[in-house]
């Protein structure tokens, strides 16, 4: 027997049934990292001597059995994997069940399913994922792999005396199997984390090396980390005040940065030792992200500290993740709350009547480094301004009159009243604002050159391109001397679309119309499909035959959608709380992502992506002989087009643009875009039965999509 850390025991066959079954449990309650509970001994126990059985008629064959052995994207462990004759055996014991639960199934399927995503020597393996409800009474004969044919079996049932019978079974079905790689075990793994999969894993463990892929020939997310923890450590050291841009394609893992660069800070001493003064916070102003996140993780916290035995209740849970991870705004309310009302001169003061200051924080916040999700979407100064004039800031109903500073500004200056340190991270989206009133990156160039020049800016050389500031960043930072620009702030590479790392190129392509879009389909859609449809019960066909365990899907409109309710479909309501349900309940909860009932916008999912999605692209934005045309729905009768003639309509073709952007990267595995025929129909008096659904709205989109190639179903 060897000693592993991703497992609690490994042995070959001939050494299990060597060892007695008291060596294996005491290897097993050694390994294991924290106090085990007398069910779990107990569970053990049954396993081993289920397992044993099993291994007695395999006796003489080759192969290995591994017990507990870790898998880092779920943040679980498999009960215990088999691998024998070429095939791997995946083994979810459930000791003393008689019935079988479609959960239990779903939670072995996503064990086969990951290890085939991500673990290097199971990729060109059959793989059969088999669940063990002890006291059931019979089990699967009928072996069949599962909608993909990437020789993942669909799973396996069987009580404690049928196990021997099904992998029997599978043996006759995949005899001649090539070995599997002695090395199984510890095989590279490439893990591609969903967000809130990453959050959690961060939150429990404080690293992002055994969650993000690690490849020589990628930049990868941990490179960026190390640099933005060089920039602290080096602010710190010499008493500076620092800013970071990081940019990156979508899904490439800029939150993941910011969330781990602020776990990592706050909880540098352990999770029981929070920094009182020197932590991190990560802000973004995307309500459904923070909720998503924040509920996730309480949830999460609250499981594991009543396994734990701990009396801990929900409430608790989620007040203590909230110190990580913040709306924007109530952390720039907080700061509103301290300066002197009405503003004068156009200059912002500490009220010393309503603020203390506090040593070497002055009158700033606790933390010193600020990260900032979504750094483009900081509203310009006349959206805050106007927003202030009205009372609406988050805490109260404070009127701020002529307030003087766009978000950005204001934010540098919350940092700056720190007297000793402070650095804030700026993580930035290419072409992701998608709100009017967000003022893009220029805002925080500007408040630099103007005001803050004492601070040093370290920048990546993407945020030149045309999608940042409009292609102004060079020009804006020309005079500016503090200014250091480094690729390690950039991320390439999407690690959202983990079966394909073209899909954000070919998503650029697409909307602006470039000649190689065609090209990059072509390279992409065996790996990651992306079908067009005219009919969306067809779309929610595939979604629910592609999804597979607890995979994810969902429908997603632009919020200029309008004429949707004649395809069955709703709008997902406003409101955080909606967005939290949408995301994080199962597949039996109608409020859920997964029923494909309600359709969520730009706003909801922004940040946030699923595994497989149906875009319905509506008539809001029309291909027209290599152009797109823009119109919004005057909520009663007919679509208005938004002409480029002025400021505003200009602006809000560029977010119009953005959500489909937005839209278009939020799947994982694959998405179908379905574009509707409209309404063919006519009245006895030839007029359209619905006009607001012509078919003209819709063909020149088809069109335009079927050109590059898109398969049709």
């Amino acid at each position: 027997m060897s000693k592993n850390p991703r497992c609690l025991y490994e042995n070959n066959l001939c050494g299990f049934l060597y060892d007695n079954e008291k060596s294996i449990l005491g290897a097993l309650v050694e390994n294991y990292n924290g106090q085990v509970q007398t069910t779990q001994i107990d569970a053990w126990k049954e396993e081993i001597s289920i397992m044993r059985n099993v291994a007695q008629k395999l006796e003489g064959e080759d192969g290995r059995v591994i017990f507990e052995y870790d898998i880092p994207r779920l943040g679980k462990r498999v009960d215990v994997v088999l691998l024998y004759r070429g095939i791997i055996f995946c083994i979810e014991f459930k000791v003393g069940q008689t019935s079988i639960l479609e959960a239990d199934i779903d939670q072995v399927f996503d064990y086969a399913l990951d290890l085939k995503n991500f673990h290097r020597f199971s990729e060109d393996k059959i793989i059969a994922p088999i669940l063990v409800a002890t006291n059931h009474e019979s089990y699967s004969t009928q072996i069949q792999m599962s909608v993909y044919d990437d020789k993942v079996i669909n799973p396996l049932i069987s009580g404690s005396s049928g196990l021997y019978g099904i992998i029997e079974n599978v043996l006759d079905v995949y005899p001649n199997e090539q070995p599997i790689d002695e090395r199984w075990s510890i095989s590279p793994y490439a893990p591609t984390p969903t967000i809130i999969e990453a959050a959690r894993s961060l939150y429990e463990n404080h690293s992002v090396e055994e969650i993000t892929r690690h490849e020589a020939d990628n930049v990868s997310t941990d490179r960026t980390i190390n640099y933005i923890l060089d920039v602290i450590h080096d602010s710190e050291e010499k008493g500076k005040k620092s800013i970071c841009f990081v940019t990156g394609v979508p899904g490439a893992g800029k939150t993941l940065v910011g969330l781990d660069v602020a776990i990592k800070q706050t909880y540098r001493d352990g999770l029981d030792a929070p920094a009182k003064d020197d932590g991190a916070v990560y802000l973004s102003g995307n309500g459904p992200l923070v909720a998503v996140l924040n509920e996730a993780l309480a949830q999460d916290n609250y499981k594991k500290a009543r396994e734990r035995g701990e009396r801990k209740k929900l409430t608790d849970a989620r007040r203590e993740v909230r110190k990580s991870i913040q709306m924007i705004h109530r952390y720039r309310d907080n700061m509103l709350a301290k300066i002197k009302n009405p503003v004068e001169n156009g200059i912002l003061e500490i009220d010393p009547e309503k603020a203390v200051e506090m040593g070497a924080s002055g009158f700033g916040e606790v933390e010193h480094i600020a990260i900032f999700d979504e750094a483009q979407r900081s509203w310009t100064h006349e959206r805050l301004a106007n927003y202030l004039k009205r009372g609406g800031t988050y805490g109260n109903k404070l009127k701020v009159p002529n307030f003087p500073m766009s978000e950005a500004a204001f934010l540098i200056w919350s940092l700056d009243q720190r007297k000793d340190w402070a650095v804030i991270v700026c993580l930035v989206g290419g072409g992701q604002e998608i709100n009017t009133g967000e003022a893009g990156i220029s805002e925080w160039i500007k408040a630099l050159n103007e005001k803050y020049q004492h601070w040093d800016i370290y920048i990546s050389p993407e945020l030149t391109e045309p999608e940042y500031a409009e292609g102004k960043v060079n020009e804006l930072l020309a005079n500016n001397p503090n200014v250091v620009y480094s690729t390690d702030l950039h991320l390439s590479v999407s690690l959202r679309s983990y079966r394909s790392e073209k899909v954000s190129a070919f998503v650029h392509s697409l909307l602006s119309f470039d000649e190689n879009a065609a090209k990059l389909y072509g390279e992409i859609k065996d790996k990651y499909p992306i079908l067009l449809t005219r009919n969306m019960d067809r779309a929610r066909r595939w979604l629910h035959e592609k999804a597979r365990g607890t995979e994810r899907t969902g429908v997603l409109v632009t919020k200029e959608a309008a004429r949707f309710k004649p395809l069955a479909i709703h709008i997902l309501p406003s409101g955080d709380e909606n967005a939290v349900h949408w995301f994080l309940e199962d597949k039996t909860d109608t409020r859920s992502s997964n029923y494909l009932e309600d359709a969520a916008t730009e706003i909801q999912v922004q940040g946030l992506e699923l595994d497989y999605t149906c875009l319905l692209w509506d008539a809001d934005m029309r291909y027209d002989n290599g152009h797109w045309r823009y119109y919004s729905f005057n909520g009663n009768t007919k679509w208005i087009e938004q002409l480029g003639r002025t400021e505003n309509n200009r602006e809000k073709q560029k977010y119009m643009l953005n959500a489909y952007r937005v839209l278009l990267t939020r799947a994982r595995a694959g998405m179908i875009i379905c574009v509707p025929e409209g309404n063919r129909n006519k009245t006895p008096n030839g007029f359209w039965e619905d006009s607001t659904r012509l078919p003209e709205f819709y063909d020149g989109t088809y069109r335009y999509l079927k050109s590059l190639g898109l398969e049709e179903i």
